[in-house]
């Protein structure tokens, strides 16, 4: 007699059980939408929604309205109209689906910028399938209407860049984003989610109106001692940044333009050169954190600018303290210490 007492209460724990086994499936599956998806993302039936559009709805209501009046007054061809109409939106619904369905996706690549400029994400959507995809619209998921819409040829691929704006140093993560369809009818509209595993790198702001290069108390502006300027070594193609003291005129009035002819300077062996020192602790101290960062980005392409070999240091980070040198692989490594100072690395 005790026995029926007990069934509901074992039902109840049963339903209880599964109504927490759904909400921990939920809540992994939103964990999961938040991470970001390694690699190449294939768009398979689970990361497609679809549901109807404002004219979507208008037109169910239409066929709302052709159904009731169609049996209130036993319209054969009423019948006929409708389900006609119907077949075709669910055909729609199928095709939209199908427009988003097995695409992939590859992150490529975003170029460093400085701050306050704009950071370029660039994306590959690719079409491994015979069926053309129209107007796919992608943009980042919290800017509401989407601004960029492509297609993909039939075994294909279509490339996007998405522009975001930047405002501080640091590594800068590609947002969440949307994909979306409404094709053919617009009735419906079917979308994913995608948060590529993409960053780039935003370098400080450089200064405007900064000092000259910082320079020796015996060298010059340019970074070239004054020892040794008797020792000369011939001549060779001017380069920007040398003094127009050194320019070689006698050579460069026996050149003729029109030959294909350029501008020559002096060179000079055996003088002593000051080392440039871009240091972060010879700035006053007063200065704000950032605008000392600012100022040495400043340097760094003066430096480069005028192909100076240039020291690096940035205080007592031995990992970013480099010997002096000059090029694009140095100036890019001074520039992404700047970046990262005080914020870690990645």
């Amino acid at each position: 007699m005790e026995q029926p007492r007990g069934l509901p209460i074992q039902q109840a724990h049963s339903t209880a059980g599964t109504v927490g086994d759904w909400l921990r499936r939920r809540s992994l599956g939103w964990r999961r939408s938040a991470a970001r998806d390694k690699g190449e993302l294939f768009l398979g039936q689970r990361r497609i929604y679809i549901l109807p559009t404002g004219p979507g709805m208008g037109f169910g209501a239409l066929l709302l309205v052709l159904l009731i009046g169609s049996i209130n007054y036993n319209l054969g061809l009423g019948f006929a109209l409708t389900f006609l109409a119907l077949s075709c939106a669910l055909v729609d619904m199928v095709l939209t689906w199908r427009n988003l369905a097995h695409l992939r996706l590859k992150p490529v690549r975003a170029a460093p910028v400085f701050a306050g400029q704009e950071a370029s994400f660039e994306l590959q959507l690719v079409n491994t399938t015979a069926r053309e995809r129209w107007a796919v619209w992608i943009d980042v998921a919290s800017a509401g209407e989407a601004r960029h819409v492509v297609d993909v040829a039939a075994l294909g691929s279509t490339t996007v860049r998405l522009a975001l704006p930047t405002e501080t140093r640091g590594w800068l993560e590609a947002p969440r984003l949307t994909l979306s369809t409404r094709f053919p009818l617009g009735l419906f509209r079917a979308w994913s989610y995608w948060r590529p595993d993409l960053s780039t790198l935003v370098y400080p702001f450089p200064e405007e109106g900064a000092p000259p290069l910082p320079h020796g108390a015996d060298g010059s502006a340019d970074g070239a001692g004054g020892a040794g300027a008797d020792d000369f070594a011939g001549v060779r193609p001017y380069r920007p940044g040398d003094p127009l003291r050194r320019l070689a005129w006698r050579q460069i009035a026996r050149l003729d333009p029109a030959d294909g002819g350029q501008l020559a300077t002096k060179h000079f062996e055996g003088g002593a050169r000051d080392e440039l020192l871009l240091d972060l602790t010879s700035l006053p101290p007063h200065l704000d954190l950032e605008l000392r960062l600012s100022r040495m980005t400043r340097w760094v392409l003066d430096a480069e600018g005028r192909a100076l070999p240039y020291a690096f240091r940035l205080g007592g980070d031995e990992n970013a303290n480099y010997p002096a040198a000059s090029g694009a692989a140095h100036a890019a490594a001074c520039l992404r210490a700047l970046a990262l100072y005080g914020r870690g690395t990645q």
